[in-house]
């Protein structure tokens, strides 16, 4: 039970998502419109903010937000650059060439979630990989403020990325908008973005309702910190403090060697949440969170393998030990010195990462999530002599005489 979160068993997450799906694909703009109002309490006269709004919103921002938002995107830019790279063709059989090449998704849809908390980093993790991978579209959804804007961060985001309209949508129903399009907003081919329980089941539903690919499964946020005597209290708080303020529905999880440090580590996670301007949002997820007691690593990485977290932090001077007994997590950072928080922002790597358990199957985004890899083969004249005759013996014994024809054919010419 301990590994168990987020279920929704009386449905009713999955009810109300369904609801506002229908409403969006019956009734387009008009019901985005209406849920907008609804919902983020803005009454807009169009779904959108173009070029000179974004490079307006984005101007008034200050300097040294610019410069981290700056430092940020390049980082990303620097990581996720290396993972673009051409595979070798491979001769798999004299005069059989085989390869693979890749093809960015023509155009995919980026959510960027409001709520309690505004995030441009968000953006930037989806956003670059998505301009590295050579998208043609990218539609970006982010919910309103109440003035019918968006944050000037999140702008100026839009700004760096090259990237000239951004649509007012938020919720389930930017993710029915991106599945389906609407008049304003084009559909998109795959959806990418984080965001709270009624989000990811919104994207778990439209694609299995429309074909419409998504990155992962990315719901509430949540963290594991891993720690024995090595470890400092008030680092170990902070961290699990930094995932709490997230919503009241995260999760902050301690598993420790040391009965000690959980009762130190607790004592400085009430001391500082005091003076936090989130505190009721990250009290009620610590609420929610708790504290493991195990005598070995060993079983605290047991533990972790069966949670699966979206992050995991090795707080121990053993951490380059265990590097090689993670099996699920979608992030992993190592040491004293280096809290969730630097992977959240600017350390480079991806912060979209599965969570509720799904890091047993799921990678966080990278440039392969915006591209598909398509095979590719090539067969001489040799090629079909020599693999021809396999082909026709398999054919025939799948009892497919078509398939044979097509190989035989070529082998008598």
């Amino acid at each position: 039970m301990l590994c168990k979160r987020n279920t929704d068993e009386d449905r009713s997450v999955a009810e109300r998502v369904q609801q506002l799906i229908s409403d969006v694909r019956s009734h387009g703009d008009q019901a985005l419109f209406e849920l907008t109002l609804r919902f983020d309490k803005a009454a807009l006269d169009r779904l959108y903010l173009d070029k000179a709004d974004l490079e307006e919103l984005a101007a008034a921002i200050g300097d040294a937000e610019k410069e981290a938002l700056n430092v940020a995107c390049e980082n990303i830019r620097k990581f996720h650059q290396s993972q673009i790279r051409d595979e070798q063709q491979v001769e798999t059989t004299p005069g059989v060439t085989c390869w693979r090449e890749n093809r960015p998704i023509e155009r995919v849809g980026l959510y960027i979630p409001g709520g309690t908390a505004v995030l441009p980093s968000t953006f930037l993790m989806v956003g670059v990989p998505a301009r590295l991978a050579g998208c043609k579209e990218i539609v970006v959804c982010t919910p309103p403020q109440a003035d019918g804007k968006i944050n000037g961060y999140i702008a100026y985001c839009a700004v760096l990325l090259q990237i000239d309209r951004v649509y007012l949508v938020g919720g389930a129903q930017a993710i029915a908008a991106m599945a389906f399009g609407t008049e304003t907003i084009p559909k998109a081919d795959k959806i990418f973005g984080p965001g709270n329980q009624y989000v990811t089941k919104a994207k778990t539903m439209i694609l299995s309702a429309t074909g419409t690919a998504i990155d992962m499964p990315a719901g509430p946020s949540e963290v594991l910190v891993i720690a024995d005597e090595t470890s400092r209290p008030d680092f170990l708080a902070a961290d699990l403090l930094a995932q709490a303020e997230h919503g009241i529905d995260s999760q902050s999880i301690l598993v420790s060697t040391s009965s000690d440090i959980i009762d130190r580590t607790i004592e400085a996670i009430y001391t500082q949440l005091r003076e936090l301007p989130r505190a009721a949002i990250a009290g009620k997820a610590i609420e929610n969170s708790y504290a493991v007691k195990v005598d070995t690593l060993e079983q605290a990485m047991t533990f972790s393998n069966t949670y699966a977290p979206e992050h995991l932090i090795l707080e121990t001077d053993l951490w380059q030990e265990l590097i090689g007994k993670v099996s699920n997590a979608g992030s992993v950072f190592l040491g004293h010195l280096s809290p969730e928080s630097v992977g959240d922002y600017a350390s480079g790597t991806n912060h979209t990462l599965p969570t509720s358990g799904f890091a047993r199957a799921y990678s966080g985004v990278s440039v392969d999530s915006f591209v598909k890899k398509i095979t590719f083969q090539h067969i001489s004249p040799a090629g079909i002599r020599h693999l021809g005759p396999a082909v026709e013996v398999l054919a025939e014994l799948e009892g497919l005489q078509a398939h044979k024809n097509a190989v035989s054919i070529r082998l008598k010419d």
